[in-house]
């Protein structure tokens, strides 16, 4: 029976946003802000993927949800990682202050990009294009996830020509040996970097390098960490962060019982595997380099996809794009480390504020750019409401999924600080689009 195998997170590794005290949120974010304003914390982008199910070849991060100020996710991000560099540096010139310091370094947070064979090259174009969004270029570093051979149903590699095998991408789990292939490990340990969070490309909502996540983790000690978000109803169709044999892992939602997915906790009626995982990790730099070890690899397991795979049909020489599925691609995941964890942290968030991911096609009703548009706006909607201002939904405003039009730059705010002061007691008109705190003083009446 499954249910032998798999068990509930301990709650001593278990903490949510949802719950906490505000000040204990505020102590693990001062945490957070300390490390990074030390520049021990460094943030790992798994953007592999191509927009392909978008109908677009371009790297994912390249999309543009069609905000007002047109960003693509890259963009959003890499402003995100500037805002929180300066916040960083604020709270190292307040420590200063108080206790009579010298001037600190200069705040950085690396940006490591993980991309693949097919965006490698449009990716790091599209980084240039936009003069790398405004953060220095000595502080991005681009890196590529390996391959694997395709395989036919009975485990023959196929052939994309007669002299070339047919290879895919190995999965975001390919990321471990990439770190170490690729010398991004010796480039975080010369940076002296301690810290790392990963996530991928896909999230608009993602809170890149999290000062809340990260303090969280340094405070519980924690080698590895994940986001997680609660289940909206027992059968999501999501993985979900629990013990499988006593060890930490993902489970895919077709592996556990209904029975099982339907038990709840005693102590808060909520589901007992409801920690819904969505690829948002914490690693310290000793924890990487022990699971990026060459003597370590062979304990990741592969994932079989099966997949319409271009392949040389023998009998007659010609490449042939396949109807239907033909053979499979090997991929690793990115939490097929976590078994291997001693101390384990998880973090449960708001899925309103910090994850909306970007699967589906334009007009698909979910998980689309329309989603991601719509999820971007009412969070910044929500940041005026609570710092004490009122949005006011204009004659000229065509609210879109019931979001009026009112974007904020992450340059003004990373997760709605710093608004108080500008917007308390007044209001906003939409449609509006805020690219700094001028626009912000210059909008409201």
């Amino acid at each position: 029976n499954q249910s032998v195998f798999l068990a509930p997170l301990p709650e001593e590794c278990f903490d949510s946003v949802l719950e906490a005290a505000p000040e204990r949120i505020q102590d693990w974010e001062t945490l957070g802000l300390k490390q990074i304003a030390q520049n021990k914390v460094g943030v790992i982008l798994l953007a592999g993927g191509q927009g392909t199910r978008l109908g677009s070849s371009a790297p994912k991060g390249c999309y543009d949800i069609h905000l007002p100020s047109t960003k693509s996710l890259f963009q959003i991000q890499a402003e995100r990682i500037r805002r929180l560099q300066v916040l960083a540096k604020e709270y190292q010139q307040q420590q200063q202050q108080t206790q009579g310091q010298q001037q600190g370094p200069e705040v950085v947070i690396p940006w490591y990009v993980m991309t693949s064979g097919p965006t490698r090259e449009a990716t790091v174009q599209f980084f240039e294009e936009n003069q790398h969004f405004g953060l220095d270029r000595a502080n991005i570093v681009f890196f590529e996830q390996g391959t694997l051979p395709c395989l036919t149903f009975d485990g023959k590699i196929m052939m994309e020509s007669k002299s070339q095998i047919a290879v895919a991408p190995d999965g975001n789990g390919g990321v471990y040996a990439a770190l170490r292939e690729t010398g991004v490990l010796a480039d975080m340990a010369a940076r002296k970097v301690e810290y790392l969070h990963a996530y991928c490309v896909d999230n608009c909502l993602v809170r890149v390098a999290d000062p809340v996540f990260i303090g969280y983790c340094v405070q519980k000690n924690a080698d590895c960490g994940a986001k997680v978000v609660r289940k909206k109803s027992w059968d999501e169709p999501v993985g979900v962060v629990c013990l499988r044999n006593s060890a930490f892992n993902v489970v895919e939602y077709s592996e556990i019982d209904e029975e099982v997915a339907q038990r709840r906790n005693a102590r808060n009626g909520q589901l007992a595997f409801g920690a819904g995982n969505i690829a948002n990790h914490f690693y310290t730099l000793d924890f990487l380099n022990k699971v990026a070890s060459e003597s370590f690899e062979g304990g990741l397991e592969y994932h079989i996809a099966r997949k319409k795979i271009k392949c040389i049909d023998f009998s007659t020489g010609d490449v042939t794009a396949p109807l239907k599925v033909n053979g499979m691609k090997l991929e690793m995941f990115v939490f097929d480390v976590f078994p291997f964890t001693k101390r384990m942290a998880v973090f449960e968030v708001d899925r309103l504020d910090e994850f909306s991911p970007l699967k589906n096609a334009p007009g698909s009703g979910q998980d689309c750019p329309e989603t991601s548009r719509r999820d971007i706006l009412q969070q910044h909607v929500r940041f005026i409401e609570k710092a004490g201002g009122q949005v006011v939904v204009g004659e000229a405003d065509e609210p879109l999924e019931g979001a009026p039009t009112l974007e904020i730059s992450p340059l003004v705010t990373y997760s709605g600080e710093g608004l108080r002061s500008t917007v308390a007691g007044k209001k906003i008109k939409t449609p509006v689009t805020i690219h700094s705190l001028d626009d912000l003083r210059r909008a409201v009446y």
